[in-house]
């Protein structure tokens, strides 16, 4: 990677540049996201910045080139008690100027990193089947795949499939129901 990139988790002051760039990937890559730019753009400003605020159950890292939002991505973390081991790497991307100087896989480094650090032990994402650039990029980060939901979103009658990835992340001790011991009469 470059020296003058650099990786940073977004706050507040920082709604302006993601909510562009969120918007331009949702525009670009429209079968990328299950979001559409056409929800989107007619959000507030404020919807952004409440992603980013603190306490929010979403992290969102930006990948810097100078001052300038190159990329970005996100962590969902579960709220409910039985899912609160895990968390989703949500909103992945990199603006095509930018393509080849390591920032995906640094991006996503960052999410696994955050995750172990969080104490979470599963991360899941999902990529569109006709994304083959980063179904490679999760499956290089250790990414499996375990399912595809075919028909998962539809950009202008077009339907596009959705894969299922996992990554395990190792824990000290993973907690797992007892079994009772059989009884032998």
């Amino acid at each position: 990677m470059r020296p003058d990139l650099h990786i940073r988790q977004l706050n507040v002051t920082d709604a302006p540049a993601f909510r562009a760039l969120r918007l331009r990937a949702l525009r670009e890559h429209p079968d990328a996201f299950t979001s559409s730019f056409e929800e989107a753009t007619v959000r507030p400003l404020a919807e952004a910045e409440a992603r980013l605020a603190p306490g929010a159950s979403e992290t969102v890292w930006g990948a810097f080139l100078g001052s300038a939002l190159a990329g970005m991505v996100g962590l969902n973390r579960e709220t409910r008690l039985k899912c609160r081991h895990k968390g989703t790497l949500v909103a992945m991307y990199v603006a095509p100027e930018f393509a080849g100087l390591g920032l995906g896989a640094a991006l996503v480094n960052t999410v696994i990193t955050a995750a172990r650090a969080d104490g979470l032990m599963l991360l899941v994402l999902t990529v569109t089947d006709s994304n083959d650039r980063a179904r490679a990029l999760y499956e290089r980060a250790g990414f499996t795949a375990f399912g595809t939901e075919p028909d998962a979103i539809r950009v202008d009658g077009t339907s596009f499939g959705k894969t299922h990835m996992y990554l395990q992340l190792p824990a000290a001790a993973i907690q797992r129901r007892a079994t009772p011991p059989t009884e032998t009469p």
